[in-house]
């Protein structure tokens, strides 16, 4: 029977060497304690060898049960119950949460574990929408955890507290809290697995309210985190998802591209984590912004059968293919399910203002973008802001008053060079160079195209959508007229053909972008970039 080396083993967790833990503690097998047990357990956790993790743990829970420590057993049950309550299986995770309640409430313990307790328990009425009972939950968390100076149980507790209170409206509240939990992380005082969970749900958070700044700062710390434990793998996953959304905004697409590639790599081990769902969508929206349409399509159902939601994404993806009406009807219903959830609707808002200009329903779009306005006050965030400034001005512009569009779509612009965010600045600049247009100054509107469209094409972005494609020559120069206002007397005597002809190349043109009217084809040509 191998002896296992104890100094050794506390060496190696002590300076985060989870392989080594691992080795070492599984060649002593038989002969461990219960608080080896749970070392080997965190150990092969962060390893992402999800079914040893929990073998160990449930022989620790027995150990304690049987040596006597019924507070060590029903803390084992909670790392038990954890996993499961997010891997989708609730029926496993309540078992062994009743297991830890029984056991404290059988040796009359006023302990510790009572707050771990009530983590699961705010998580599960999130998930039923009781927000406050969710704060409550995890207030009485941290009480515990400050009564008993529990430093992973405060972390945990505070950053939930945080995200209740986000959900609440409470943003500046709850942002706080985050930047606390993360605080107590970034300082060491936290345990690897409540340090992930922390730092993982907290970037999540971040992302949750618009917040960029933000999450790229503490994307950037769980970086170096995860770089300071060479063996990590569990959040690793994750952290890849995180770093691909901050350099999508930034205009590195090929970068966040590869590190999104590499998180669905890292999160498809035997035992699936749930952010494979997270990194699959992603990837489709890269797919998606760069015109490479399968296999956005593709990206989206996997995404869906990880139990990821597909939209706005795609919905996006309809209507770039030219499928408007197929659009319409999905922003649509994923705007209705959001109802309740003021900052997942906000995301489906500034998607159906687009997708609903180029249907031609101008009513649907100013009452979206007045809607996404009002969250973005609220919010206050210069990510939300610049969304809806951007909204707002294509909106004017639809509606024909380009000079008030200016001043939005310039206020836009301000927010997105702020936020270095390229791609964004070059559509919202588009605009500007169509409102221009439309006031006459075809110079600065000529300067305006040209500037976006080169944004555009260093970053790779789609110019076009399939059915974009077939339209002739003809139609495009048709188009292009209209989309300046002319008159179709007017296009006629400006290409030299008849009316009649004018006509029938609209009709073509209506037919191929499936939309209703000239004001619908016009906004559908300068969105996508055909003008």
């Amino acid at each position: 029977m191998a002896v296992v080396n104890g100094e050794a083993v506390e060496r190696a967790y002590a300076g985060q060497a989870w392989r080594e833990v691992y080795t070492r503690l599984t060649a002593g097998r038989v002969s461990l304690t219960a608080d080896d047990l749970v070392r080997l357990s965190t150990a092969a956790y962060l390893l992402g060898h999800d079914d040893e993790s929990f073998e160990s743990r449930e022989r620790a829970y027995r150990e304690y049960v049987r040596d006597g420590g019924p507070a060590q057993a029903a803390r084992c049950a909670f790392f038990l119950a954890m996993p499961l309550l997010l891997r989708g299986e609730p029926a496993r995770a309540n078992g062994w949460l009743a297991r830890a309640r029984r056991l404290l409430d059988e040796h009359g313990l006023d302990c510790v574990e009572r707050g771990y307790l009530l983590v699961p328990v705010g998580l599960q009425r999130i998930q039923g929408g009781d927000n406050r009972g969710a704060h409550a939950a995890f207030t009485g968390a941290v009480e515990f955890a400050a009564r008993f100076g529990d430093a992973d149980l405060l972390a945990l507790g505070r950053h939930a507290q945080g995200r209740a209170l986000i959900k609440l409206h409470r943003t500046s509240e709850g942002l706080a809290l985050l930047d606390e939990a993360m605080v107590a992380v970034t300082s060491g005082e936290v345990s690897p697995i409540a340090a992930g969970v922390v730092y993982c749900s907290a970037i999540e958070g971040c992302h949750e309210v618009f917040d960029l700044t933000r999450a790229q700062e503490w994307t950037a710390s769980l970086s170096a985190w995860c770089a300071a434990q060479p063996d990590l793998v569990l959040f690793r996953g994750q952290c890849l998802v995180h770093r691909s959304q901050v350099l999508q905004v930034l205009g590195a697409w090929p970068e966040a591209l590869a590190e999104a590639r590499r998180a669905g790599e890292r999160l498809s081990g035997p035992r699936r984590q749930p952010a494979l769902g997270m990194a699959l969508y992603q990837e489709a929206e890269l797919h998606r912004l760069r015109g490479e349409f399968a296999a956005a399509e593709d990206g989206y159902r996997r995404a869906s059968e990880y139990g990821h939601p597909t939209q706005p994404g795609c919905a996006l993806l309809r209507l770039a293919q030219g499928r408007t009406a197929a659009a319409v009807t999905a922003i649509g219903h994923a705007v209705t399910e959001a109802a309740d959830d003021h900052l997942v609707r906000a995301r489906m808002l500034a998607a159906q203002v687009e997708i609903v200009l180029a249907a031609g329903e101008f009513g649907v779009a100013r009452g979206a973008a007045d809607e996404l306005s009002a969250i973005a006050a609220e919010i206050g965030m210069p990510l939300l802001r610049a969304t809806a400034a951007h909204a707002r001005g294509a909106v004017l512009l639809a509606e024909g008053d380009p000079s008030a569009a200016l001043g939005e779509l310039r206020a836009a612009c301000e927010g997105w060079a702020e936020l270095a965010a390229p791609y964004e600045g070059a559509r919202s600049r588009l605009l500007i160079g169509r409102a221009r247009q439309l006031t006459g100054d075809d110079d600065a509107a000529e300067v305006d195209f040209a500037a976006a469209r080169a944004v555009l094409a260093r970053l790779g972005a789609a110019t076009e959508g399939a059915l974009e494609t077939s339209l002739t020559e003809r139609e495009v120069q048709v188009l292009a007229l209209v989309a300046e206002g002319l008159s179709n007397r007017q296009i006629a005597a400006e290409l030299g053909i008849s009316e009649h002809t004018v006509r029938r190349h609209l009709q073509n043109v209506y037919a191929k972008l499936d939309v209703p009217s000239r004001a619908a084809a016009a906004t559908h040509a300068v969105q996508h970039h055909l003008i």
